[in-house]
């Protein structure tokens, strides 16, 4: 597996196991295979793992720290997220997690972007991976809460990179242009986009990569099958993108790039993965699985090689735009 050098003087590899998955997203996976898919990641010589408390109400969590116990520990990546605590909820822990994970309710998530909520968000995420360092923390999804993010969010979490506690540091959301924001403005090492800069959505080239290359800081790409859509050699008639049911017009254009893909023998899912990483501010491109074939499957869209061919083929079509 190929690695890029990130800020602050690390490496990850051109493909990242992203947690959500193992973290029952959607559905219940067991944690044999949840084990199974982490072992193939790291058998397929993937050594980036991404996660979040969010993920699973901190299943993701203990399931990646159980099964990287033992692996050689400088060898390896790990990121998560803090800004939504876990707090205890006994009174909902009968019910199932309302925010998409297949999981009890026996706690509740909350936004806290306070020195007190990083830090210790941060120590929580640290006990439920049974290390004593974390390579990146990313702030997760602070929408809502620039103010606090971008001022004792990112210095909690400055103060923690200063003591060895935390490697890198950055944000992580859906959208390109608060995280532009924080690369500008504030002292970030790497962020994370979702969905974002993908064959169907290359809003991030328009302002997060130019600043990001501009300042320096590292990007990692994730979502880059646009909720499914793209996930597929062919386009199902129910596909989804952005997280919701795909419009005609999106489902069209999936299926034009798809067949320009196969006529240079590219399926549609390589050219999303390797299209993320032809921008030289791409350091890895995390995918979300959940079993051991996934996590091949992704491999070997992360070593293929695609073509110049195909993307000029694609922005001469109109179906990606040339100057992102």
């Amino acid at each position: 597996m190929r690695e890029r050098p990130y800020r602050r003087g690390g490496r990850l590899t051109e493909i990242g196991f992203g947690g959500a998955q193992v973290g029952n997203l959607y559905r219940a996976i067991s944690d044999d295979d949840a084990l199974a898919a982490i072992d193939a990641a790291w058998s397929d010589g993937i050594r980036y793992f991404d996660t979040a408390p969010h993920y699973g109400l901190g299943l993701s969590e203990r399931r990646l720290g159980q099964a990287l116990a033992g692996r050689p520990r400088d060898e390896l990546v790990i990121s998560t997220k803090a800004g939504r605590l876990l707090v205890p909820s006994p009174e909902t822990a009968d019910r199932p997690d309302d925010d998409g994970f297949a999981v009890p309710a026996d706690h509740r998530r909350v936004f806290d972007f306070s020195r007190d909520g990083i830090l210790r968000s941060v120590e929580s995420s640290l006990e439920r991976l049974g290390v004593d360092r974390l390579d990146i923390v990313y702030l997760h999804d602070p929408d809502r809460h620039w103010e606090a993010a971008s001022t004792s969010g990112v210095g909690a979490l400055a103060e923690l990179r200063e003591q060895g506690v935390v490697g890198a540091i950055g944000a992580g959301m859906n959208q390109s242009a608060m995280l532009t924001e924080f690369v500008r403005r504030c002292d970030v090492d790497i962020v994370m986009v979702a969905g974002r800069y993908t064959l169907l959505d290359q809003s991030a080239g328009a302002d997060l990569l130019p600043a990001a290359a501009e300042r320096g800081v590292s990007v990692v790409v994730a979502g880059v099958y646009n909720s499914g859509i793209l996930s597929r050699a062919s386009v199902p008639e129910a596909a989804h993108y952005d997280y919701s049911a795909a419009p005609p017009e999106i489902l069209a254009r999936a299926r034009r790039i798809a067949e320009v893909c196969a006529r240079f023998d590219v399926d549609l899912p390589t050219a999303a993965v390797q299209f993320a990483l032809r921008r030289p501010e791409v350091v890895s491109v995390v995918l979300g699985t959940g079993t051991a074939a996934h996590v091949r499957s992704g491999a070997e869209r992360g070593a293929a090689d695609v073509p110049a061919e195909l993307w000029e083929e694609l922005a001469d079509a109109g179906l990606i735009d040339p100057a992102r």
